[in-house]
């Protein structure tokens, strides 16, 4: 036998309870339509997952848990959806919620549902998710998620279970015909939490008001092998209240704003249990529940099984209402209850009673008068406050001060109320305290968030800021390094005037693709008849002087070569100008011809062209002659340098054109002697020109192959891979060629700006390749 404590205060209200338990728990018939609410437990409402005029069988899930405490709602009956929408709901506050309306059938189909059978062999998470899916709530009255409970023991060492017996208050017996027709189910129920808990004690806490409950308890108690006590205490009100049954059973008091698993301990009530075991052996989810329906204005009290969502009127009507007679209609207990003034209200998982109230079982409050200090209602507070000083700070409104004297550690038993000679109501002072506190926290919650909200964002715009201004820093620290870059390119430009020319013509191209464009624009907006001509016709004069700029610059700097830059004439280039005057010369020859023969007006004029064609042509010819000659005298003159003359003495791009050249003569007279009769003078001539012309072939190939092995040996002397450095010359050469393609390409297509980032990347890049082909070309010089 347990040891039994005491709590502070508590009073003895009468009973009332024989009336209910003289008959057996009977089921409550099934009606028209089942209301169902969304939220009948604390935490977040279930989300509706039907649709109206869907058909559901009885059990199916219609409302799914949504967060962390919820849990699900099912059909209570088969039949078809009406609508979705608010109703009236059993809640003090009188305003609608969001329920869902079943037209039933009256055929009271089941859906397919089925128990987990070896529930000891599954893991314990599943099987707590097993009973949240089946919408199994604390029936005590608070309606508590269960699932969260039995997670405690994840976080909590679950020393103690205690199950909640006591129903303590007046009129209600609900528990206890639970407890005498159904023992073994909350038996079974108690070792599934036994499982998921794993406690190392049990306690089931009961009224010495019930007997016969506890010899039908005890009797069931000896199938099983859990370490069970039954403690029967005082009757006692609220002797049923989490806290104060903790404190009787163990001695322990639960610290204020704390839990009973804070202390290792877990509280279910013996509802709870039997749900939890039907939903676990059975899979039947929480579809009904033991209502008691007494009080003077009916002529039947009794306990009814009644579907969640039945109408209050049915259970009424049940129980042979004297509608005559009825006075108040309070739902729970006479204590901890309220008044309700619509009997279509639907029952819920916390519907435990109903009284139908005579005047004089329950006669209206008389009117409350002042307070005189009597402390009455300090000695019967469970929760050990000071409803007075309570009181008086919720009058006043100092709901700090309220709160400061553990407001929230009242129940709301209704204890002081009731002991109250001042007949104060001062549950409802505290209730609208409480209201009016979770209202200010929940909008200064609101303001914190906005403040966080506000605050994230002006860090965010400072922080943009800043990255802002960092980039603005790199951008003129990357201009800095691109302006660099291009007085190194000028100054490079300037010491090679060949690569300063080529930017003069990139210049010129770029700024002639520009043109176009703009001409391009100006021309389709005069034909669509713009607004903007004038402004495009500025852009095409802008660039037309531009492009005329950068051609002058360009002509200048060809026309006026330094002298590094003078080169001797371009034999191919004259022997082609030589070509090209003979042949305008033939066509102007044969013109004068048929001019002639025809007695033509214009003979005269041809004449005088045909005379200037022969002398351009023979003007012509003598320069192609002259510089042939220069080419091979400077060739043969090569052989006659001294060996210890300097290294660019001797040019081997010169002495490259001069092979090209003699071969090119030599093949040239081979086919010539081909086509010519070989007994003619001609062909003498011919013979003797190959000869010479083979002659001078092979001395140039040999001037040419013996300046090429000097070079390489005095290269290789000097540490220098000649082979290697024409190598990385060319592909200096190359990569020049191809950033400036890339370069002219971006112009032309984006027309970027002038510190566009690519394209300054880019030129930096170019700069770079110029200054590095230029050092490996001057070194390649040295041995050309």
């Amino acid at each position: 036998m347990s040891k039994i404590f005491a709590f502070h205060g508590g009073i003895h209200p009468p009973e009332n309870k024989k009336q209910s338990t003289r008959a057996p728990i009977r089921l409550a018939p099934v009606p028209e339509q089942l209301v169902i609410p969304v939220q009948q437990h604390i935490g977040a409402p279930a989300k509706p997952c039907v649709k109206p005029g869907e058909h559901v069988l009885k059990g199916q899930v219609i409302a799914v848990a949504q967060g962390r405490i919820s849990v699900s709602v099912h059909a209570s009956s088969s039949g078809t959806i009406v609508e979705i929408s608010p109703k009236a709901v059993p809640h003090p506050s009188g305003l609608d919620a969001t329920c869902i309306t079943i037209q039933t059938d009256g055929k009271d189909l089941w859906t397919e549902h089925q128990g987990l059978g070896d529930y000891r062999a599954l893991e314990r998470s599943s099987i707590i998710d097993f009973i949240r899916n089946h919408g199994i709530a604390g029936m005590g009255g608070a309606g508590f998620p269960t699932d969260v409970k039995l997670h405690l023991g994840d976080d909590h060492i679950v020393n103690t279970l205690i199950i909640n017996a006591a129903e303590c208050e007046p009129y209600i017996t609900a528990d206890d015909m639970l407890i005498r027709e159904r023992a073994d189910q909350i038996v079974g129920g108690i070792e599934i939490i036994s499982y998921l808990l794993n406690p190392t004690h049990i306690l089931i806490g009961i009224e010495d008001n019930k007997a016969h409950a506890i010899r039908v308890l005890e009797e069931a108690l000896r199938s099983t092998t859990l370490n069970i006590d039954i403690v029967v205490v005082p009757t006692k009100y609220p002797s049923g209240g989490e806290k104060q049954l903790v404190q009787l059973l163990t001695g322990v008091e639960v610290p204020s704003g704390r839990i009973p698993a804070d202390v290792g301990i877990v509280c279910q009530n013996v509802g709870t249990a039997a749900a939890i075991y039907q939903a676990v052996q059975h899979g039947i989810p929480l579809i009904s529940r033991v209502v008691t329906v007494t009080g003077a204005a009916v002529s039947k009290p009794q306990n009814l099984e009644a579907l969640i969502g039945t109408p209050l009127k049915t259970l009424l009507d049940t129980a042979k209402i004297k509608r005559d007679q009825l006075s108040r209609l309070v739902m729970g207990g006479p204590m901890m209850g309220f008044t309700i003034e619509d009997d279509g209200i639907p029952v819920i998982k916390t519907s435990n009673c109903i009284i139908a109230a005579t005047q004089e079982e329950m006669p209206p409050a008389p009117p409350a008068q002042a307070c005189i200090r009597c402390g009455l209602c300090e000695q019967a507070c469970p929760a050990e406050l000071l409803p007075q000083q309570l009181y008086w700070f919720a009058k006043s409104r100092e709901f700090d001060k309220a709160k400061n004297h553990n407001l929230f550690d009242c129940i709301e038993c209704g204890a002081c109320s009731y002991v109250c000679p001042s007949n104060i109501p001062l549950v409802q002072y505290y209730r609208f305290a409480k209201n009016e506190i979770r209202t200010e926290e929940a909008e200064q919650r609101k303001a914190d968030q906005a403040r966080q909200r506000f605050e994230a964002r002006q860090a965010r715009l400072d922080q943009e800021k800043a990255d802002k201004e960092a980039r603005r820093k790199d951008r003129a620290v990357q201009a800095a390094k691109t302006q660099a870059a291009k007085k190194t390119a000028t100054e490079a430009a300037e010491a090679n005037p060949e690569d300063k020319i080529k930017q003069l013509k990139t210049a010129a191209a770029i700024t002639r693709t520009k043109l176009k464009k703009a001409l391009t624009a100006l021309e389709t907006a005069k034909v669509e008849s713009s607004d903007n001509i004038a402004q495009l016709d500025l852009q095409y004069q802008q660039a037309e002087h531009a492009a005329n700029d950068a051609q002058k610059a360009l002509e200048s700097a060809e026309q006026n070569p330094p002298p590094s830059l003078t080169i001797a004439p371009d034999i191919k280039q004259l022997k082609t100008q030589a070509a090209v005057a003979r042949t305008k010369l033939k066509k102007a020859q044969q013109a004068l011809k048929i001019a002639e023969e025809k007695s033509h007006d214009g003979a005269e004029l041809l004449r005088v062209t045909v005379a200037q064609l022969e002398e351009k042509a023979k003007s012509a010819q003598k320069a192609f002659d002259n510089v042939d000659e220069n080419a091979a005298h400077n060739s043969a003159a090569q052989e006659t340098l001294p060996k210890e003359a300097a290294l660019n003495a001797i040019d081997l791009k010169a002495l490259k054109q001069n092979v090209s050249i003699m071969r090119t003569k030599l093949k040239k007279a081979e086919k010539a002697m081909e086509l010519t009769e070989a007994s003619s003078p001609e062909a003498t001539e011919l013979e003797q020109e190959i000869s010479r012309l083979t002659q001078l072939h092979q001395q140039a190939k040999t001037q040419l192959d013996n300046e090429e092995a000097r070079k390489t040996s005095i290269a290789a002397a000097q540490g220098v891979d000649l082979k290697k450095l024409k190598i990385d010359a060319a592909l200096a050469r190359a990569a020049v060629t191809k950033l400036e393609r890339s370069i002219k390409k971006l112009q032309e297509t984006a027309e970027p700006e002038l510190n566009s980032p690519e394209l300054d990347k880019l030129q930096s890049e170019l700069a770079a390749a110029q200054q590095k082909a230029t050092l490996l070309n001057n070194t390649l010089s040295q041995f050309e």
